[in-house]
Protein backbone atom coordinates (compact mmCIF):
# COMPACT_ATOMS: atom_id res chain seq x y z
CA UNK A 1 0.00 0.00 0.00
CA UNK A 2 1.75 3.46 -1.14
CA UNK A 3 2.71 5.42 1.80
CA UNK A 4 0.96 8.26 1.48
CA UNK A 5 -2.52 6.34 1.60
CA UNK A 6 -1.04 4.71 4.46
CA UNK A 7 -0.77 8.10 6.08
CA UNK A 8 -3.82 9.49 5.27
CA UNK A 9 -6.11 6.91 6.46
CA UNK A 10 -4.06 7.01 9.81
CA UNK A 11 -5.07 11.02 10.00
CA UNK A 12 -8.22 9.64 9.31
CA UNK A 13 -8.75 7.53 12.07
CA UNK A 14 -7.11 9.29 14.65
CA UNK A 15 -9.57 12.34 13.66
CA UNK A 16 -12.29 10.52 14.39
CA UNK A 17 -11.29 8.67 17.44
CA UNK A 18 -10.93 12.59 17.99
CA UNK A 19 -14.78 13.48 17.74
CA UNK A 20 -15.69 10.51 19.29
CA UNK A 21 -13.75 11.45 22.04
CA UNK A 22 -15.88 15.12 22.04
CA UNK A 23 -18.88 13.35 22.15
CA UNK A 24 -20.69 13.56 25.58
CA UNK A 25 -20.45 9.85 27.26
CA UNK A 26 -20.94 9.02 30.82
CA UNK A 27 -17.77 9.89 32.89
CA UNK A 28 -14.87 6.93 33.39
CA UNK A 29 -14.83 5.24 37.14
CA UNK A 30 -13.37 2.71 38.08
CA UNK A 31 -16.00 1.13 39.46
CA UNK A 32 -20.09 1.57 39.41
CA UNK A 33 -21.33 4.54 41.26
CA UNK A 34 -23.27 3.70 43.77
CA UNK A 35 -26.85 4.02 43.47
CA UNK A 36 -29.34 6.56 44.88
CA UNK A 37 -32.11 4.84 47.16
CA UNK A 38 -34.63 7.84 46.93
CA UNK A 39 -38.48 8.11 48.32
CA UNK A 40 -40.99 9.63 46.00
CA UNK A 41 -43.81 11.49 47.44
CA UNK A 42 -47.26 11.66 45.71
CA UNK A 43 -50.63 11.68 46.44
CA UNK A 44 -53.62 9.65 45.19
CA UNK A 45 -57.83 10.43 46.08
CA UNK A 46 -59.00 8.67 48.79
CA UNK A 47 -61.64 7.38 46.12
CA UNK A 48 -62.66 9.35 43.19
CA UNK A 49 -64.05 12.62 43.20
CA UNK A 50 -63.13 13.54 46.87
CA UNK A 51 -61.23 15.90 46.76
CA UNK A 52 -59.38 14.25 50.07
CA UNK A 53 -55.87 12.58 49.22
CA UNK A 54 -53.32 10.01 50.95
CA UNK A 55 -50.11 10.82 51.03
CA UNK A 56 -48.11 7.93 49.54
CA UNK A 57 -44.09 7.25 50.00
CA UNK A 58 -42.31 4.67 47.29
CA UNK A 59 -38.67 3.74 47.91
CA UNK A 60 -36.72 3.48 44.38
CA UNK A 61 -33.40 3.05 43.37
CA UNK A 62 -32.01 4.62 40.54
CA UNK A 63 -28.69 4.31 38.73
CA UNK A 64 -26.91 7.52 38.53
CA UNK A 65 -25.89 6.29 34.91
CA UNK A 66 -29.49 6.19 33.80
CA UNK A 67 -30.30 9.65 35.38
CA UNK A 68 -30.51 13.69 34.85
CA UNK A 69 -30.65 16.71 36.89
CA UNK A 70 -32.23 19.74 35.05
CA UNK A 71 -31.80 23.24 36.87
CA UNK A 72 -34.63 25.26 36.17
CA UNK A 73 -33.97 29.19 35.49
CA UNK A 74 -31.07 29.89 38.56
CA UNK A 75 -31.05 33.45 36.98
CA UNK A 76 -28.27 35.52 38.22
CA UNK A 77 -31.07 38.10 39.13
CA UNK A 78 -35.01 38.72 38.97
CA UNK A 79 -37.16 41.60 38.79
CA UNK A 80 -38.16 40.80 42.31
CA UNK A 81 -36.17 41.30 44.32
CA UNK A 82 -37.93 38.35 47.54
CA UNK A 83 -37.08 36.11 44.38
CA UNK A 84 -33.14 36.94 43.84
CA UNK A 85 -32.64 37.02 47.98
CA UNK A 86 -34.37 33.11 48.20
CA UNK A 87 -32.52 31.76 44.74
CA UNK A 88 -29.54 33.24 46.42
CA UNK A 89 -29.96 31.04 49.67
CA UNK A 90 -31.33 27.85 47.18
CA UNK A 91 -28.22 28.07 44.84
CA UNK A 92 -25.23 26.86 47.35
CA UNK A 93 -26.90 23.49 48.49
CA UNK A 94 -28.41 22.97 44.76
CA UNK A 95 -24.41 23.33 43.77
CA UNK A 96 -23.60 21.06 46.04
CA UNK A 97 -25.98 18.25 45.33
CA UNK A 98 -24.77 18.70 41.20
CA UNK A 99 -21.17 17.95 42.50
CA UNK A 100 -22.33 14.70 44.23
CA UNK A 101 -24.11 14.18 41.86
CA UNK A 102 -21.89 14.68 39.20
CA UNK A 103 -19.13 12.63 40.46
CA UNK A 104 -21.64 10.08 40.30
CA UNK A 105 -22.35 9.59 36.96
CA UNK A 106 -25.39 11.91 36.90
CA UNK A 107 -25.82 14.14 33.67
CA UNK A 108 -26.29 17.62 34.73
CA UNK A 109 -28.69 19.69 32.30
CA UNK A 110 -28.44 23.41 32.62
CA UNK A 111 -31.27 25.21 31.84
CA UNK A 112 -31.12 28.83 32.17
CA UNK A 113 -33.67 30.23 29.81
CA UNK A 114 -33.46 33.59 27.73
CA UNK A 115 -30.00 33.37 28.45
CA UNK A 116 -28.30 31.00 25.76
CA UNK A 117 -26.56 33.77 23.92
CA UNK A 118 -24.12 34.42 27.01
CA UNK A 119 -23.34 30.50 26.22
CA UNK A 120 -22.89 30.64 22.74
CA UNK A 121 -19.15 29.67 22.94
CA UNK A 122 -18.86 27.42 26.11
CA UNK A 123 -18.38 23.80 26.12
CA UNK A 124 -21.35 22.43 27.94
CA UNK A 125 -23.35 24.59 25.34
CA UNK A 126 -22.00 23.02 22.38
CA UNK A 127 -22.39 19.94 23.47
CA UNK A 128 -26.33 20.07 23.80
CA UNK A 129 -25.75 21.78 20.58
CA UNK A 130 -23.78 19.13 18.92
CA UNK A 131 -26.14 15.98 20.37
CA UNK A 132 -28.14 14.72 17.20
CA UNK A 133 -31.75 15.40 17.61
CA UNK A 134 -34.01 12.36 17.44
CA UNK A 135 -36.30 11.64 14.99
CA UNK A 136 -39.31 10.79 17.00
CA UNK A 137 -39.60 13.91 18.86
CA UNK A 138 -43.60 14.12 21.08
CA UNK A 139 -45.35 16.72 20.24
CA UNK A 140 -45.31 20.48 20.97
CA UNK A 141 -41.46 19.38 22.81
CA UNK A 142 -40.57 22.92 21.90
CA UNK A 143 -43.62 25.05 23.44
CA UNK A 144 -45.05 26.10 26.65
CA UNK A 145 -46.94 24.03 28.68
CA UNK A 146 -50.25 25.67 30.89
CA UNK A 147 -51.46 22.30 31.50
CA UNK A 148 -52.05 18.74 31.37
CA UNK A 149 -55.05 16.56 31.11
CA UNK A 150 -54.63 15.36 34.53
CA UNK A 151 -54.98 18.44 36.38
CA UNK A 152 -58.55 19.42 35.08
CA UNK A 153 -59.31 16.86 38.18
CA UNK A 154 -58.36 19.41 40.29
CA UNK A 155 -58.93 23.27 40.88
CA UNK A 156 -55.41 25.27 41.10
CA UNK A 157 -54.47 26.08 44.42
CA UNK A 158 -53.11 29.79 44.28
CA UNK A 159 -53.72 33.40 42.17
CA UNK A 160 -50.84 33.92 41.03
CA UNK A 161 -52.63 36.68 37.88
CA UNK A 162 -50.60 39.61 39.52
CA UNK A 163 -47.34 37.67 38.72
CA UNK A 164 -46.36 36.72 42.20
CA UNK A 165 -44.06 39.41 43.47
CA UNK A 166 -43.78 39.22 47.04
CA UNK A 167 -41.99 42.49 47.33
CA UNK A 168 -42.92 45.60 49.56
CA UNK A 169 -44.12 48.45 46.90
CA UNK A 170 -41.44 50.76 47.95
CA UNK A 171 -38.80 48.40 48.01
CA UNK A 172 -39.74 46.92 44.30
CA UNK A 173 -39.59 50.14 42.92
CA UNK A 174 -36.02 50.89 44.53
CA UNK A 175 -35.07 47.68 43.05
CA UNK A 176 -36.27 48.34 39.83
CA UNK A 177 -34.31 51.77 39.63
CA UNK A 178 -31.30 49.80 40.60
CA UNK A 179 -31.80 47.37 37.55
CA UNK A 180 -32.34 49.92 34.87
CA UNK A 181 -29.49 51.71 36.75
CA UNK A 182 -26.94 49.10 35.91
CA UNK A 183 -27.95 48.51 32.18
CA UNK A 184 -30.80 46.03 32.59
CA UNK A 185 -34.13 45.15 31.81
CA UNK A 186 -36.15 45.75 34.73
CA UNK A 187 -38.79 43.61 33.89
CA UNK A 188 -36.32 40.96 32.44
CA UNK A 189 -32.76 41.35 33.79
CA UNK A 190 -31.05 37.81 33.77
CA UNK A 191 -28.48 37.29 31.86
CA UNK A 192 -27.00 33.93 32.76
CA UNK A 193 -27.12 31.23 35.25
CA UNK A 194 -26.13 32.65 39.06
CA UNK A 195 -22.33 31.64 39.37
CA UNK A 196 -22.31 30.21 42.59
CA UNK A 197 -23.45 26.76 40.88
CA UNK A 198 -20.64 25.45 38.93
CA UNK A 199 -21.11 24.37 34.91
CA UNK A 200 -18.73 21.75 34.48
CA UNK A 201 -17.39 22.40 31.37
CA UNK A 202 -15.91 18.06 30.54
CA UNK A 203 -19.53 16.49 31.57
CA UNK A 204 -22.55 19.09 32.04
CA UNK A 205 -25.08 20.64 29.23
CA UNK A 206 -26.53 23.94 28.60
CA UNK A 207 -29.47 24.18 27.09
CA UNK A 208 -32.98 25.75 27.59
CA UNK A 209 -34.95 24.37 24.23
CA UNK A 210 -37.17 21.37 25.00
CA UNK A 211 -35.84 19.29 21.85
CA UNK A 212 -32.42 19.34 22.80
CA UNK A 213 -33.29 18.52 26.87
CA UNK A 214 -34.59 15.56 25.16
CA UNK A 215 -32.41 14.92 22.49
CA UNK A 216 -30.23 14.80 25.14
CA UNK A 217 -32.20 12.28 27.38
CA UNK A 218 -32.68 10.24 24.85
CA UNK A 219 -29.04 10.27 23.17
CA UNK A 220 -27.89 9.20 26.98
CA UNK A 221 -31.10 6.35 27.84
CA UNK A 222 -31.76 8.62 30.62
CA UNK A 223 -35.62 8.03 32.20
CA UNK A 224 -35.55 9.17 35.39
CA UNK A 225 -35.07 12.61 35.72
CA UNK A 226 -35.09 15.61 38.90
CA UNK A 227 -36.08 18.78 38.31
CA UNK A 228 -34.90 21.83 40.84
CA UNK A 229 -34.95 25.66 40.22
CA UNK A 230 -37.35 28.49 40.30
CA UNK A 231 -40.44 28.84 39.51
CA UNK A 232 -42.39 26.12 40.29
CA UNK A 233 -45.52 27.28 39.14
CA UNK A 234 -44.50 28.70 36.43
CA UNK A 235 -41.01 27.50 34.54
CA UNK A 236 -40.92 24.34 36.43
CA UNK A 237 -43.80 23.31 35.33
CA UNK A 238 -43.98 24.73 32.07
CA UNK A 239 -41.38 24.76 30.03
CA UNK A 240 -40.56 22.93 27.07
CA UNK A 241 -38.16 20.59 29.83
CA UNK A 242 -40.38 21.66 32.20
CA UNK A 243 -42.28 19.15 35.15
CA UNK A 244 -45.62 18.59 32.49
CA UNK A 245 -44.03 18.00 29.47
CA UNK A 246 -41.50 15.46 31.13
CA UNK A 247 -44.28 13.57 32.95
CA UNK A 248 -46.62 13.70 29.88
CA UNK A 249 -44.65 11.84 27.21
CA UNK A 250 -43.06 9.18 29.69
CA UNK A 251 -40.18 10.48 31.55
CA UNK A 252 -39.93 9.44 35.21
CA UNK A 253 -39.61 12.85 36.74
CA UNK A 254 -39.60 14.03 39.85
CA UNK A 255 -39.35 17.43 41.23
CA UNK A 256 -36.76 18.27 44.01
CA UNK A 257 -39.49 19.79 46.29
CA UNK A 258 -37.01 21.63 49.08
CA UNK A 259 -34.89 23.23 45.95
CA UNK A 260 -37.20 25.38 44.34
CA UNK A 261 -39.79 28.37 44.80
CA UNK A 262 -42.93 30.11 44.17
CA UNK A 263 -44.12 33.34 42.29
CA UNK A 264 -46.55 34.09 44.86
CA UNK A 265 -47.58 37.22 46.55
CA UNK A 266 -49.65 36.66 49.49
CA UNK A 267 -52.10 39.71 48.92
CA UNK A 268 -53.22 37.14 46.33
CA UNK A 269 -56.02 34.37 47.27
CA UNK A 270 -55.44 32.09 49.21
CA UNK A 271 -53.71 35.07 51.18
CA UNK A 272 -51.58 32.83 52.75
CA UNK A 273 -47.57 32.90 53.41
CA UNK A 274 -45.09 32.72 50.54
CA UNK A 275 -44.13 29.08 51.64
CA UNK A 276 -47.61 28.02 52.39
CA UNK A 277 -48.14 28.75 48.32
CA UNK A 278 -44.98 27.02 47.59
CA UNK A 279 -46.77 23.99 49.59
CA UNK A 280 -49.35 24.46 48.15
CA UNK A 281 -48.15 24.32 44.49
CA UNK A 282 -46.03 21.37 45.71
CA UNK A 283 -49.39 19.39 46.44
CA UNK A 284 -50.82 20.10 43.02
CA UNK A 285 -47.58 18.90 41.41
CA UNK A 286 -48.01 15.49 43.40
CA UNK A 287 -52.05 15.18 42.79
CA UNK A 288 -51.77 15.63 39.19
CA UNK A 289 -48.16 15.79 37.45
CA UNK A 290 -45.08 14.40 39.10
CA UNK A 291 -43.69 13.04 42.09
CA UNK A 292 -41.48 14.84 44.35
CA UNK A 293 -38.31 14.52 46.60
CA UNK A 294 -35.87 16.26 49.01
CA UNK A 295 -32.42 17.18 48.78
CA UNK A 296 -31.39 15.55 51.79
CA UNK A 297 -32.07 12.23 49.94
CA UNK A 298 -29.58 12.45 47.47
CA UNK A 299 -26.86 14.49 50.23
CA UNK A 300 -27.50 12.41 52.71
CA UNK A 301 -27.43 14.67 55.49
CA UNK A 302 -30.55 15.11 58.12
CA UNK A 303 -32.47 17.14 56.84
CA UNK A 304 -34.12 18.84 53.94
CA UNK A 305 -32.94 22.64 52.72
CA UNK A 306 -35.45 25.56 54.34
CA UNK A 307 -35.19 29.14 53.86
CA UNK A 308 -34.21 31.16 56.50
CA UNK A 309 -37.51 33.04 56.53
CA UNK A 310 -39.55 29.89 56.82
CA UNK A 311 -39.61 29.65 60.38
CA UNK A 312 -43.78 27.68 60.46
CA UNK A 313 -43.98 24.59 62.96
CA UNK A 314 -45.46 21.61 61.21
CA UNK A 315 -48.70 20.99 61.71
CA UNK A 316 -50.25 17.28 60.91
CA UNK A 317 -53.95 16.69 61.17
CA UNK A 318 -55.13 13.84 61.24
CA UNK A 319 -58.74 13.28 60.19
CA UNK A 320 -60.79 10.19 60.46
CA UNK A 321 -64.91 11.05 61.67
CA UNK A 322 -67.71 10.60 59.20
CA UNK A 323 -70.07 12.47 62.19
CA UNK A 324 -68.89 16.44 62.22
CA UNK A 325 -67.19 16.95 58.40
CA UNK A 326 -63.85 17.98 59.94
CA UNK A 327 -62.70 16.35 56.68
CA UNK A 328 -63.87 19.57 55.14
CA UNK A 329 -64.15 22.43 58.26
CA UNK A 330 -60.53 21.75 58.78
CA UNK A 331 -58.86 22.21 55.73
CA UNK A 332 -61.03 25.15 55.18
CA UNK A 333 -60.04 25.98 58.89
CA UNK A 334 -56.47 25.98 58.08
CA UNK A 335 -56.32 28.03 55.13
CA UNK A 336 -58.01 30.65 56.67
CA UNK A 337 -56.29 30.97 59.94
CA UNK A 338 -53.34 28.96 59.68
CA UNK A 339 -52.09 29.41 56.34
CA UNK A 340 -49.56 32.44 57.35
CA UNK A 341 -47.94 30.77 60.56
CA UNK A 342 -47.98 26.48 60.00
CA UNK A 343 -47.17 24.17 57.48
CA UNK A 344 -50.03 22.10 57.17
CA UNK A 345 -49.94 18.24 56.27
CA UNK A 346 -53.56 16.11 56.31
CA UNK A 347 -53.83 12.19 57.23
CA UNK A 348 -57.27 11.17 56.09
CA UNK A 349 -58.89 8.02 56.44
CA UNK A 350 -59.04 5.21 53.51
CA UNK A 351 -62.23 5.89 52.15
CA UNK A 352 -62.83 1.91 51.74
CA UNK A 353 -61.59 0.50 55.00
CA UNK A 354 -61.97 2.55 57.63
CA UNK A 355 -59.24 1.01 59.93
CA UNK A 356 -56.73 2.08 57.72
CA UNK A 357 -55.10 5.64 57.47
CA UNK A 358 -52.48 6.06 55.07
CA UNK A 359 -49.76 8.17 55.25
CA UNK A 360 -49.31 8.55 58.99
CA UNK A 361 -45.70 9.02 58.94
CA UNK A 362 -46.24 12.72 58.53
CA UNK A 363 -46.12 12.57 62.28
CA UNK A 364 -42.28 11.93 62.18
CA UNK A 365 -41.87 15.01 61.17
CA UNK A 366 -44.26 16.78 62.40
CA UNK A 367 -43.96 19.31 65.15
CA UNK A 368 -47.34 19.39 66.20
CA UNK A 369 -50.34 17.15 65.27
CA UNK A 370 -54.32 17.93 65.82
CA UNK A 371 -57.01 14.68 66.04
CA UNK A 372 -59.79 14.15 65.12
CA UNK A 373 -60.75 10.87 64.76
CA UNK A 374 -63.55 8.61 66.07
CA UNK A 375 -63.78 4.79 66.97
CA UNK A 376 -60.91 3.67 64.45
CA UNK A 377 -58.77 0.82 65.25
CA UNK A 378 -55.47 0.79 63.06
CA UNK A 379 -52.67 -1.79 61.95
CA UNK A 380 -49.83 -1.81 64.55
CA UNK A 381 -47.18 0.04 62.23
CA UNK A 382 -49.61 3.11 61.74
CA UNK A 383 -51.00 3.19 65.70
CA UNK A 384 -46.89 3.06 66.58
CA UNK A 385 -46.52 6.48 64.85
CA UNK A 386 -49.35 8.13 66.59
CA UNK A 387 -47.53 6.13 70.15
CA UNK A 388 -43.91 7.92 68.60
CA UNK A 389 -44.83 11.57 68.23
CA UNK A 390 -46.68 11.06 71.78
CA UNK A 391 -44.09 9.74 73.57
CA UNK A 392 -41.96 12.32 71.86
CA UNK A 393 -43.08 14.87 74.32
CA UNK A 394 -44.97 16.71 71.29
CA UNK A 395 -47.91 18.96 71.46
CA UNK A 396 -51.30 17.90 70.26
CA UNK A 397 -54.81 19.42 69.90
CA UNK A 398 -58.09 16.93 70.16
CA UNK A 399 -60.99 18.28 69.15
CA UNK A 400 -64.73 16.13 69.93
CA UNK A 401 -64.46 12.65 69.07
CA UNK A 402 -60.41 12.50 69.48
CA UNK A 403 -61.52 11.50 73.01
CA UNK A 404 -62.50 7.95 71.86
CA UNK A 405 -60.31 7.91 67.95
CA UNK A 406 -58.39 4.40 68.16
CA UNK A 407 -60.91 2.18 70.63
CA UNK A 408 -64.10 0.81 69.55
CA UNK A 409 -67.24 0.66 71.77
CA UNK A 410 -67.01 -1.88 74.63
CA UNK A 411 -65.11 -4.43 72.18
CA UNK A 412 -61.84 -5.54 71.23
CA UNK A 413 -60.31 -4.80 67.92
CA UNK A 414 -60.57 -7.36 64.89
CA UNK A 415 -57.63 -9.53 64.29
CA UNK A 416 -54.63 -7.75 63.07
CA UNK A 417 -55.70 -4.64 64.31
CA UNK A 418 -54.78 -2.45 67.67
CA UNK A 419 -56.65 0.06 69.70
CA UNK A 420 -55.98 2.73 72.47
CA UNK A 421 -58.69 2.93 74.60
CA UNK A 422 -56.18 5.02 77.58
CA UNK A 423 -55.37 7.81 75.05
CA UNK A 424 -58.42 10.06 76.32
CA UNK A 425 -57.29 9.66 79.89
CA UNK A 426 -53.01 9.31 79.26
CA UNK A 427 -53.02 12.31 76.13
CA UNK A 428 -56.03 14.30 77.05
CA UNK A 429 -56.72 13.95 80.77
CA UNK A 430 -60.47 13.69 79.87
CA UNK A 431 -62.72 10.96 81.11
CA UNK A 432 -65.43 10.74 78.37
CA UNK A 433 -68.30 8.44 78.78
CA UNK A 434 -71.34 9.45 76.07
CA UNK A 435 -72.82 12.43 75.38
CA UNK A 436 -76.18 14.33 76.30
CA UNK A 437 -79.33 14.24 73.84
CA UNK A 438 -77.98 16.44 70.36
CA UNK A 439 -81.42 18.52 70.64
CA UNK A 440 -80.53 19.40 74.23
CA UNK A 441 -78.89 22.17 74.21
CA UNK A 442 -76.00 23.47 75.92
CA UNK A 443 -74.26 27.37 76.45
CA UNK A 444 -70.30 26.98 76.67
CA UNK A 445 -69.13 29.46 79.63
CA UNK A 446 -65.54 30.45 80.61
CA UNK A 447 -64.45 28.50 83.73
CA UNK A 448 -63.00 30.44 86.54
CA UNK A 449 -59.91 28.67 86.68
CA UNK A 450 -59.72 29.65 82.77
CA UNK A 451 -60.59 33.83 83.22
CA UNK A 452 -56.96 34.77 82.19
CA UNK A 453 -55.71 32.37 79.72
CA UNK A 454 -54.00 33.14 76.55
CA UNK A 455 -56.20 30.93 75.09
CA UNK A 456 -59.47 32.39 75.66
CA UNK A 457 -58.27 35.65 74.73
CA UNK A 458 -61.15 38.14 72.76
CA UNK A 459 -63.85 34.82 73.21
CA UNK A 460 -66.97 35.99 74.83
CA UNK A 461 -67.41 35.00 78.40
CA UNK A 462 -70.50 32.81 77.40
CA UNK A 463 -71.64 31.23 73.76
CA UNK A 464 -73.80 28.64 72.39
CA UNK A 465 -72.65 25.10 71.50
CA UNK A 466 -73.52 23.29 68.16
CA UNK A 467 -74.33 19.24 68.58
CA UNK A 468 -74.35 17.37 72.06
CA UNK A 469 -72.92 18.42 75.19
CA UNK A 470 -70.01 15.51 75.99
CA UNK A 471 -69.73 13.95 79.32
CA UNK A 472 -66.17 14.15 79.50
CA UNK A 473 -66.01 14.73 83.99
CA UNK A 474 -63.80 14.42 86.01
CA UNK A 475 -60.75 15.87 84.72
CA UNK A 476 -57.34 13.56 85.46
CA UNK A 477 -54.39 15.42 87.50
CA UNK A 478 -52.24 18.12 85.87
CA UNK A 479 -55.51 19.50 83.63
CA UNK A 480 -56.51 22.78 83.84
CA UNK A 481 -60.18 23.63 82.98
CA UNK A 482 -60.94 26.74 80.64
CA UNK A 483 -64.51 25.96 79.07
CA UNK A 484 -67.36 24.16 80.79
CA UNK A 485 -71.28 24.10 79.67
CA UNK A 486 -74.25 23.43 80.72
CA UNK A 487 -77.67 22.08 79.07
CA UNK A 488 -80.08 24.98 78.77
CA UNK A 489 -82.51 22.90 80.27
CA UNK A 490 -81.64 24.27 83.41
CA UNK A 491 -79.45 21.46 84.76
CA UNK A 492 -77.01 22.98 87.41
CA UNK A 493 -74.28 20.16 86.46
CA UNK A 494 -71.76 21.57 84.23
CA UNK A 495 -69.05 19.44 82.09
CA UNK A 496 -65.25 20.13 81.20
CA UNK A 497 -65.87 21.47 77.28
CA UNK A 498 -62.12 22.45 76.93
CA UNK A 499 -59.03 22.27 78.97
CA UNK A 500 -54.85 21.79 78.44
CA UNK A 501 -53.50 18.85 79.96
CA UNK A 502 -49.43 18.19 80.81
CA UNK A 503 -49.15 14.55 79.90
CA UNK A 504 -46.68 12.14 82.15
CA UNK A 505 -44.54 11.90 78.91
CA UNK A 506 -43.87 15.63 79.68
CA UNK A 507 -45.70 17.12 76.55
CA UNK A 508 -48.40 19.17 76.33
CA UNK A 509 -52.26 18.73 75.04
CA UNK A 510 -55.15 21.21 74.78
CA UNK A 511 -59.05 19.61 74.41
CA UNK A 512 -62.42 20.48 73.50
CA UNK A 513 -65.54 18.62 72.98
CA UNK A 514 -66.40 21.03 70.35
CA UNK A 515 -66.09 20.67 66.48
CA UNK A 516 -69.42 20.41 65.48
CA UNK A 517 -69.96 21.87 61.82
CA UNK A 518 -71.63 24.88 63.95
CA UNK A 519 -69.03 25.61 65.43
CA UNK A 520 -66.71 26.24 63.01
CA UNK A 521 -69.08 28.07 61.36
CA UNK A 522 -69.26 30.28 64.57
CA UNK A 523 -66.67 32.80 65.31
CA UNK A 524 -65.86 31.26 68.62
CA UNK A 525 -64.61 28.44 68.08
CA UNK A 526 -62.40 29.24 65.47
CA UNK A 527 -60.66 31.62 67.30
CA UNK A 528 -60.25 29.02 70.30
CA UNK A 529 -58.46 26.73 68.07
CA UNK A 530 -55.92 29.10 66.89
CA UNK A 531 -55.13 30.13 69.84
CA UNK A 532 -54.71 26.71 71.54
CA UNK A 533 -52.42 25.65 68.97
CA UNK A 534 -50.41 29.25 69.37
CA UNK A 535 -50.38 28.31 72.75
CA UNK A 536 -49.16 24.78 72.26
CA UNK A 537 -46.24 25.61 70.16
CA UNK A 538 -45.31 28.35 72.38
CA UNK A 539 -45.08 26.20 75.29
CA UNK A 540 -43.19 23.24 73.36
CA UNK A 541 -40.26 25.95 72.57
CA UNK A 542 -40.02 28.17 75.38
CA UNK A 543 -40.16 24.16 77.72
CA UNK A 544 -42.00 25.86 80.22
CA UNK A 545 -42.63 23.64 83.26
CA UNK A 546 -46.43 24.95 84.02
CA UNK A 547 -49.32 24.46 81.57
CA UNK A 548 -50.07 28.16 82.16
Amino acid sequence: MPVLLVRWRMLLLAGLLAGVAMLPGPAETAEPASPFELRLRSQIETSPGSGRYHTTLADEVWQPGGMAIIVCDMWDSHHSEEAVKRVNEIAPRLDALLRLARERGVTIIHAPSDCLDYYQDHPARLRAMRTPKVADLPPEITKWCYQIPAEEQGTYPIDQSDGGEDDEPEAHQRWLAKLAAEGLNPRAPWTRQIDVIEIDPEQDYITALGDEVWSILAERGIDNVLVAGVHTNMCVLGRPFGLRRLASNGKHVALIRDLTDTMYNPKSAPFVSHFTGTDLIVSHIERHVCATVTSDQLLGDERPFRFSADRRPHLAMVIAEAEYDTAETLPKFAIEHLGHDYRVSYVYANDADRNDLPGLEVLDDADIALISARRRVLPAEQLAHVRKFVAAGKPLIGIRTSSHAFCLRNEPPPAGLTDWPELDAQVWGGSYTNHYANDAGSTVTTAATGVAHEILKGLPGSFPQHGSLYKTAPLADGAMLLLEGRLNNGSAIPEPVAWTFRRADGGVSFYTSLGHKGDFAAEEFPRLLKQAIDWAVKVESQGTAAVE
